[in-house]
């Protein structure tokens, strides 16, 4: 029997368990995936805990993904690009970091909600490790813009210098062939100022909600924010229909939330850990 966990506060609503679960049952793996809730400042400790019990890897979530990224003695580049870690591996007296949420977000867009992303305009609510998980694996998807926004503008700013640093970098040039520069662009905007977005392109084909206010319940609309038609909004939250998904259907967006990015991150952790790609579509249609 192999051991696993996913790591939050809160956790409880988590379905990693059940979803693994399934995976580990149709590849035919002995294994038990539990939740566990770590202090605010004891993420250190609970993974220490686990490793000495013997688990194999842990998943990562709101709000320890950076916690994870010091914790890890060596980093996939995944997550050293996003500088963001949501999946530890145990392996050889080792904790292997890496990021699975861009992944399985961008399959979910793609594969299963069928949104082409190329020359796209993508914006991007929230700063912290949820935004930064994603953001190498949205670049690589070549949009024409991602722009970055949130509360405080110095996160978004300190975010797009981050992203700006890693445009050129070799992992963008293996990955497309050329730096991404010429296919990422990010601008940093205070969602209060109703003035930030004045004289600019604000009108967005996709729409994605990185911040934990699915949760909190204080999601504030972007001021001078406008969809394209067709335009999609996503809500990495899953399981209810948040404020953001319900602002987002009253300016006429198609909206999904973050199951699907839940499945497919979870069967690329599965991957990693086991070496098994499951099949993610019997769990993607009881959504």
């Amino acid at each position: 029997m192999q051991h696993f966990a996913v790591i939050g506060n809160p956790i409880a609503h988590s379905k990693s368990p059940q979803i693994h679960a399934a995976f580990a049952q149709s590849c035919n793996i002995a294994l038990q995936y539990t939740r566990q809730l770590a202090d605010i400042d004891g993420f250190g400790a609970c993974v220490a805990d686990l490793r000495q019990r013997g688990f194999g890897g842990v998943n990562v979530t709101v709000p320890f993904k950076l916690d994870a990224l010091e914790y890890a003695d060596e980093l996939s580049a995944f997550a050293r690009f996003a500088g963001a870690v949501n999946t530890l591996q145990f392996t050889a007296g080792k904790a292997i970091g890496h990021n699975t949420d861009g992944v399985g977000l961008v399959r979910d867009l793609t594969v299963n909600l069928h949104q082409n992303l190329s020359g796209k305009r993508i914006a991007l609510l929230g700063m912290g490790g949820a935004a930064r998980g994603v953001l190498p694996a949205l670049m690589l998807e070549k949009p024409a813009h991602i722009t970055l926004i949130n509360r405080t503008a110095s996160k978004a700013i300190e975010m797009k210098r981050h992203m700006d640093l890693l445009r050129d970098e070799a992992f963008f040039v293996e990955q497309l062939g050329q730096p991404a520069s010429t296919q990422f662009e990010a601008r940093a905007w205070t969602i209060q100022n109703d003035d930030c977005v004045a004289g600019a392109n604000t009108k967005f084909d996709l729409i994605i909600n990185a911040t934990a206010s699915g949760l909190s319940n204080d999601f504030v609309p972007p001021k001078a924010l406008q969809l394209n038609p067709g335009a999609l909004a996503y809500d990495m939250m899953y399981g209810k229909q948040t404020d953001f998904l319900s602002w987002a259907a009253q300016l006429g967006a198609r909206t999904a939330d973050g199951w699907g990015m839940l499945v497919e991150q979870a069967a690329e952790s599965f991957h990693i850990w086991h070496g098994v790609r499951p099949d993610t579509q019997p769990l993607l249609e009881r959504s």
